[in-house]
């Protein structure tokens, strides 16, 4: 990134009071990068054991196969999903708070006494399958700021601030060269006043 200025003071201020700026802020934004690293990890690993967690359970019950042929799935249903937000590291992330289910009435004359167990065990399967898509949804939301964090980082670290750097060095160069240059313009016309001076002395006291 190409950074703008001009060879003055004025610009100079400007560079010198954004590149204090960047240098303040990329700490802020390293640790935030470190936090949501660590949050990442955490969210991935979280992933990883609920869905062996429901792969564990529903091989579990592949047993019940014959059972499961005999259960009215309809019977129930999710009501509602119940979610609050948290914010990770400057990140508002939602979480799930319960999972609602509603279940339809039924005869427990005409249905199997396991039928009750039945329910229960559907309703655990459908709230670990839930809470995996929404940890699925968490961690894609932490690795995309994460992801922006990292590059603004290098923004700050590996294209603004070395450019900033550079453009204040010119312009100071520029202006000690401007400087050392107009004192010896200063000290040639000082020679030369003097030497006019001596030469018009020495005429002066020849006549």
């Amino acid at each position: 990134m190409a950074i703008k200025f001009q060879y003055n003071k004025t610009s100079l201020q400007v560079l010198e009071k954004q590149l204090k700026i960047r240098k303040r802020t990329l700490p802020i934004i390293k640790s935030k990068e470190s936090a949501l690293r660590v949050e990442v990890k955490k969210c991935r690993d979280d992933l990883t054991r609920l869905e062996s967690e429901l792969e564990n359970s529903i091989t579990r019950y592949d047993s019940m196969f014959a059972l499961w042929n005999e259960f009215d799935a309809s019977l129930v249903r999710v009501k509602d999903v119940s979610l609050n937000v948290r914010k990770i590291a400057g990140t508002r992330i939602p979480v799930l708070d319960k999972v609602d289910f509603e279940v339809a009435p039924f005869s427990l004359f005409s249905r199997p006494k396991w039928y009750y167990d039945g329910i229960g065990i559907l309703q655990d399967l459908a709230r670990a399958a839930i809470l995996c898509e929404f940890t699925t949804a968490k961690l894609a939301l932490l690795e995309k700021a994460r992801k922006k964090t990292t590059q603004k980082v290098n923004l700050f670290e590996k294209v603004q601030i070395p450019g900033y750097e550079d453009a204040i060095r010119k312009i100071k160069r520029f202006m000690e060269d401007e400087e050392n240059l107009s004192k010896s313009s200063q000290k040639i016309l000082k020679s030369l006043l003097e030497q006019r001076a001596a030469k018009k002395e020495e005429e002066a006291a020849e006549s």
